[in-house]
């Protein structure tokens, strides 16, 4: 059975939420105090380092805002991130230090490690992003079943029930997600793998890997 633990799939040094994920298991059990995270870790932070134009939004003084972006409570954004033209973050979004999120980009309910990249036309909603995780342009994370039913990981031959009925994408650190993929409900991706444009991933892609087709997944050389 693969490590989808948190452990494994995170290094927690490049994240101020390392105290907070450490209380689970798995990444996905994560997702549901994410809002109150925000909120208890904003008040902690200095008002020397970070300003707060509203309520429950924290924005690092280093960090670059354009002016046409909207940032929706709660929300933390970290230091030398950039977020750009016309960017939508609806709001339970912590955004580390050294991040970019992009022109058209939506957020919602998300964790995103130091040093990720979402810079074009992406949707990432109820989801995990490691360090320096790479969202190609127009990759997504697609977060609710066509039935809607609740979202089960299928871990070789194991199923891990999660409880949840709205569940992203996990993605661990130094993971490149392809142009245009669409990350089903339920994804894992463990860390330093590759996923090819175009590609409709469910399920799990093992560390080390390429996903070329839900047929084809090979270790790298």
């Amino acid at each position: 059975m693969k490590d989808i633990t948190i452990s494994a799939m995170y290094s927690l040094e490049h994240t101020i939420a390392a105290d907070y994920l450490k209380k689970f298991t798995y990444p996905w059990e994560a997702l549901a105090g994410i809002s109150d995270m925000i909120i208890e870790l904003g008040k902690t932070l200095s008002p020397d380092e970070y300003d707060n134009p509203a309520q429950d939004i924290w924005i690092h003084k280093k960090a670059t805002i354009f002016p046409t972006a909207y940032i929706g409570a709660p929300c933390i954004i970290g230091a030398y991130t950039e977020v750009r033209h016309g960017a939508f973050i609806r709001g339970s979004a912590l955004v580390g230090e050294n991040c970019v999120v992009g022109n058209s980009v939506e957020l919602k309910n998300v964790i995103l490690f130091d040093n990720v990249q979402t810079p074009h036309y992406n949707y990432v909603g109820d989801s995990i992003l490691g360090y320096k995780s790479h969202m190609g342009a127009g990759s997504i994370t697609s977060n609710i079943k066509s039935d809607k039913t609740l979202v089960v990981i299928h871990n070789e031959e194991n199923i891990i029930e999660t409880g949840l009925k709205k569940m992203g994408a996990m993605l661990g650190d130094c993971v490149e997600v392809g142009c245009n993929s669409v990350l089903n409900p339920g994804t894992i991706i463990c860390p330093h793998s590759n996923i090819y444009p175009l590609s409709a991933v469910r399920g799990i892609v093992p560390e080390e890997s390429i996903y070329k087709t839900a047929a084809i997944i090979i270790p790298k050389e």
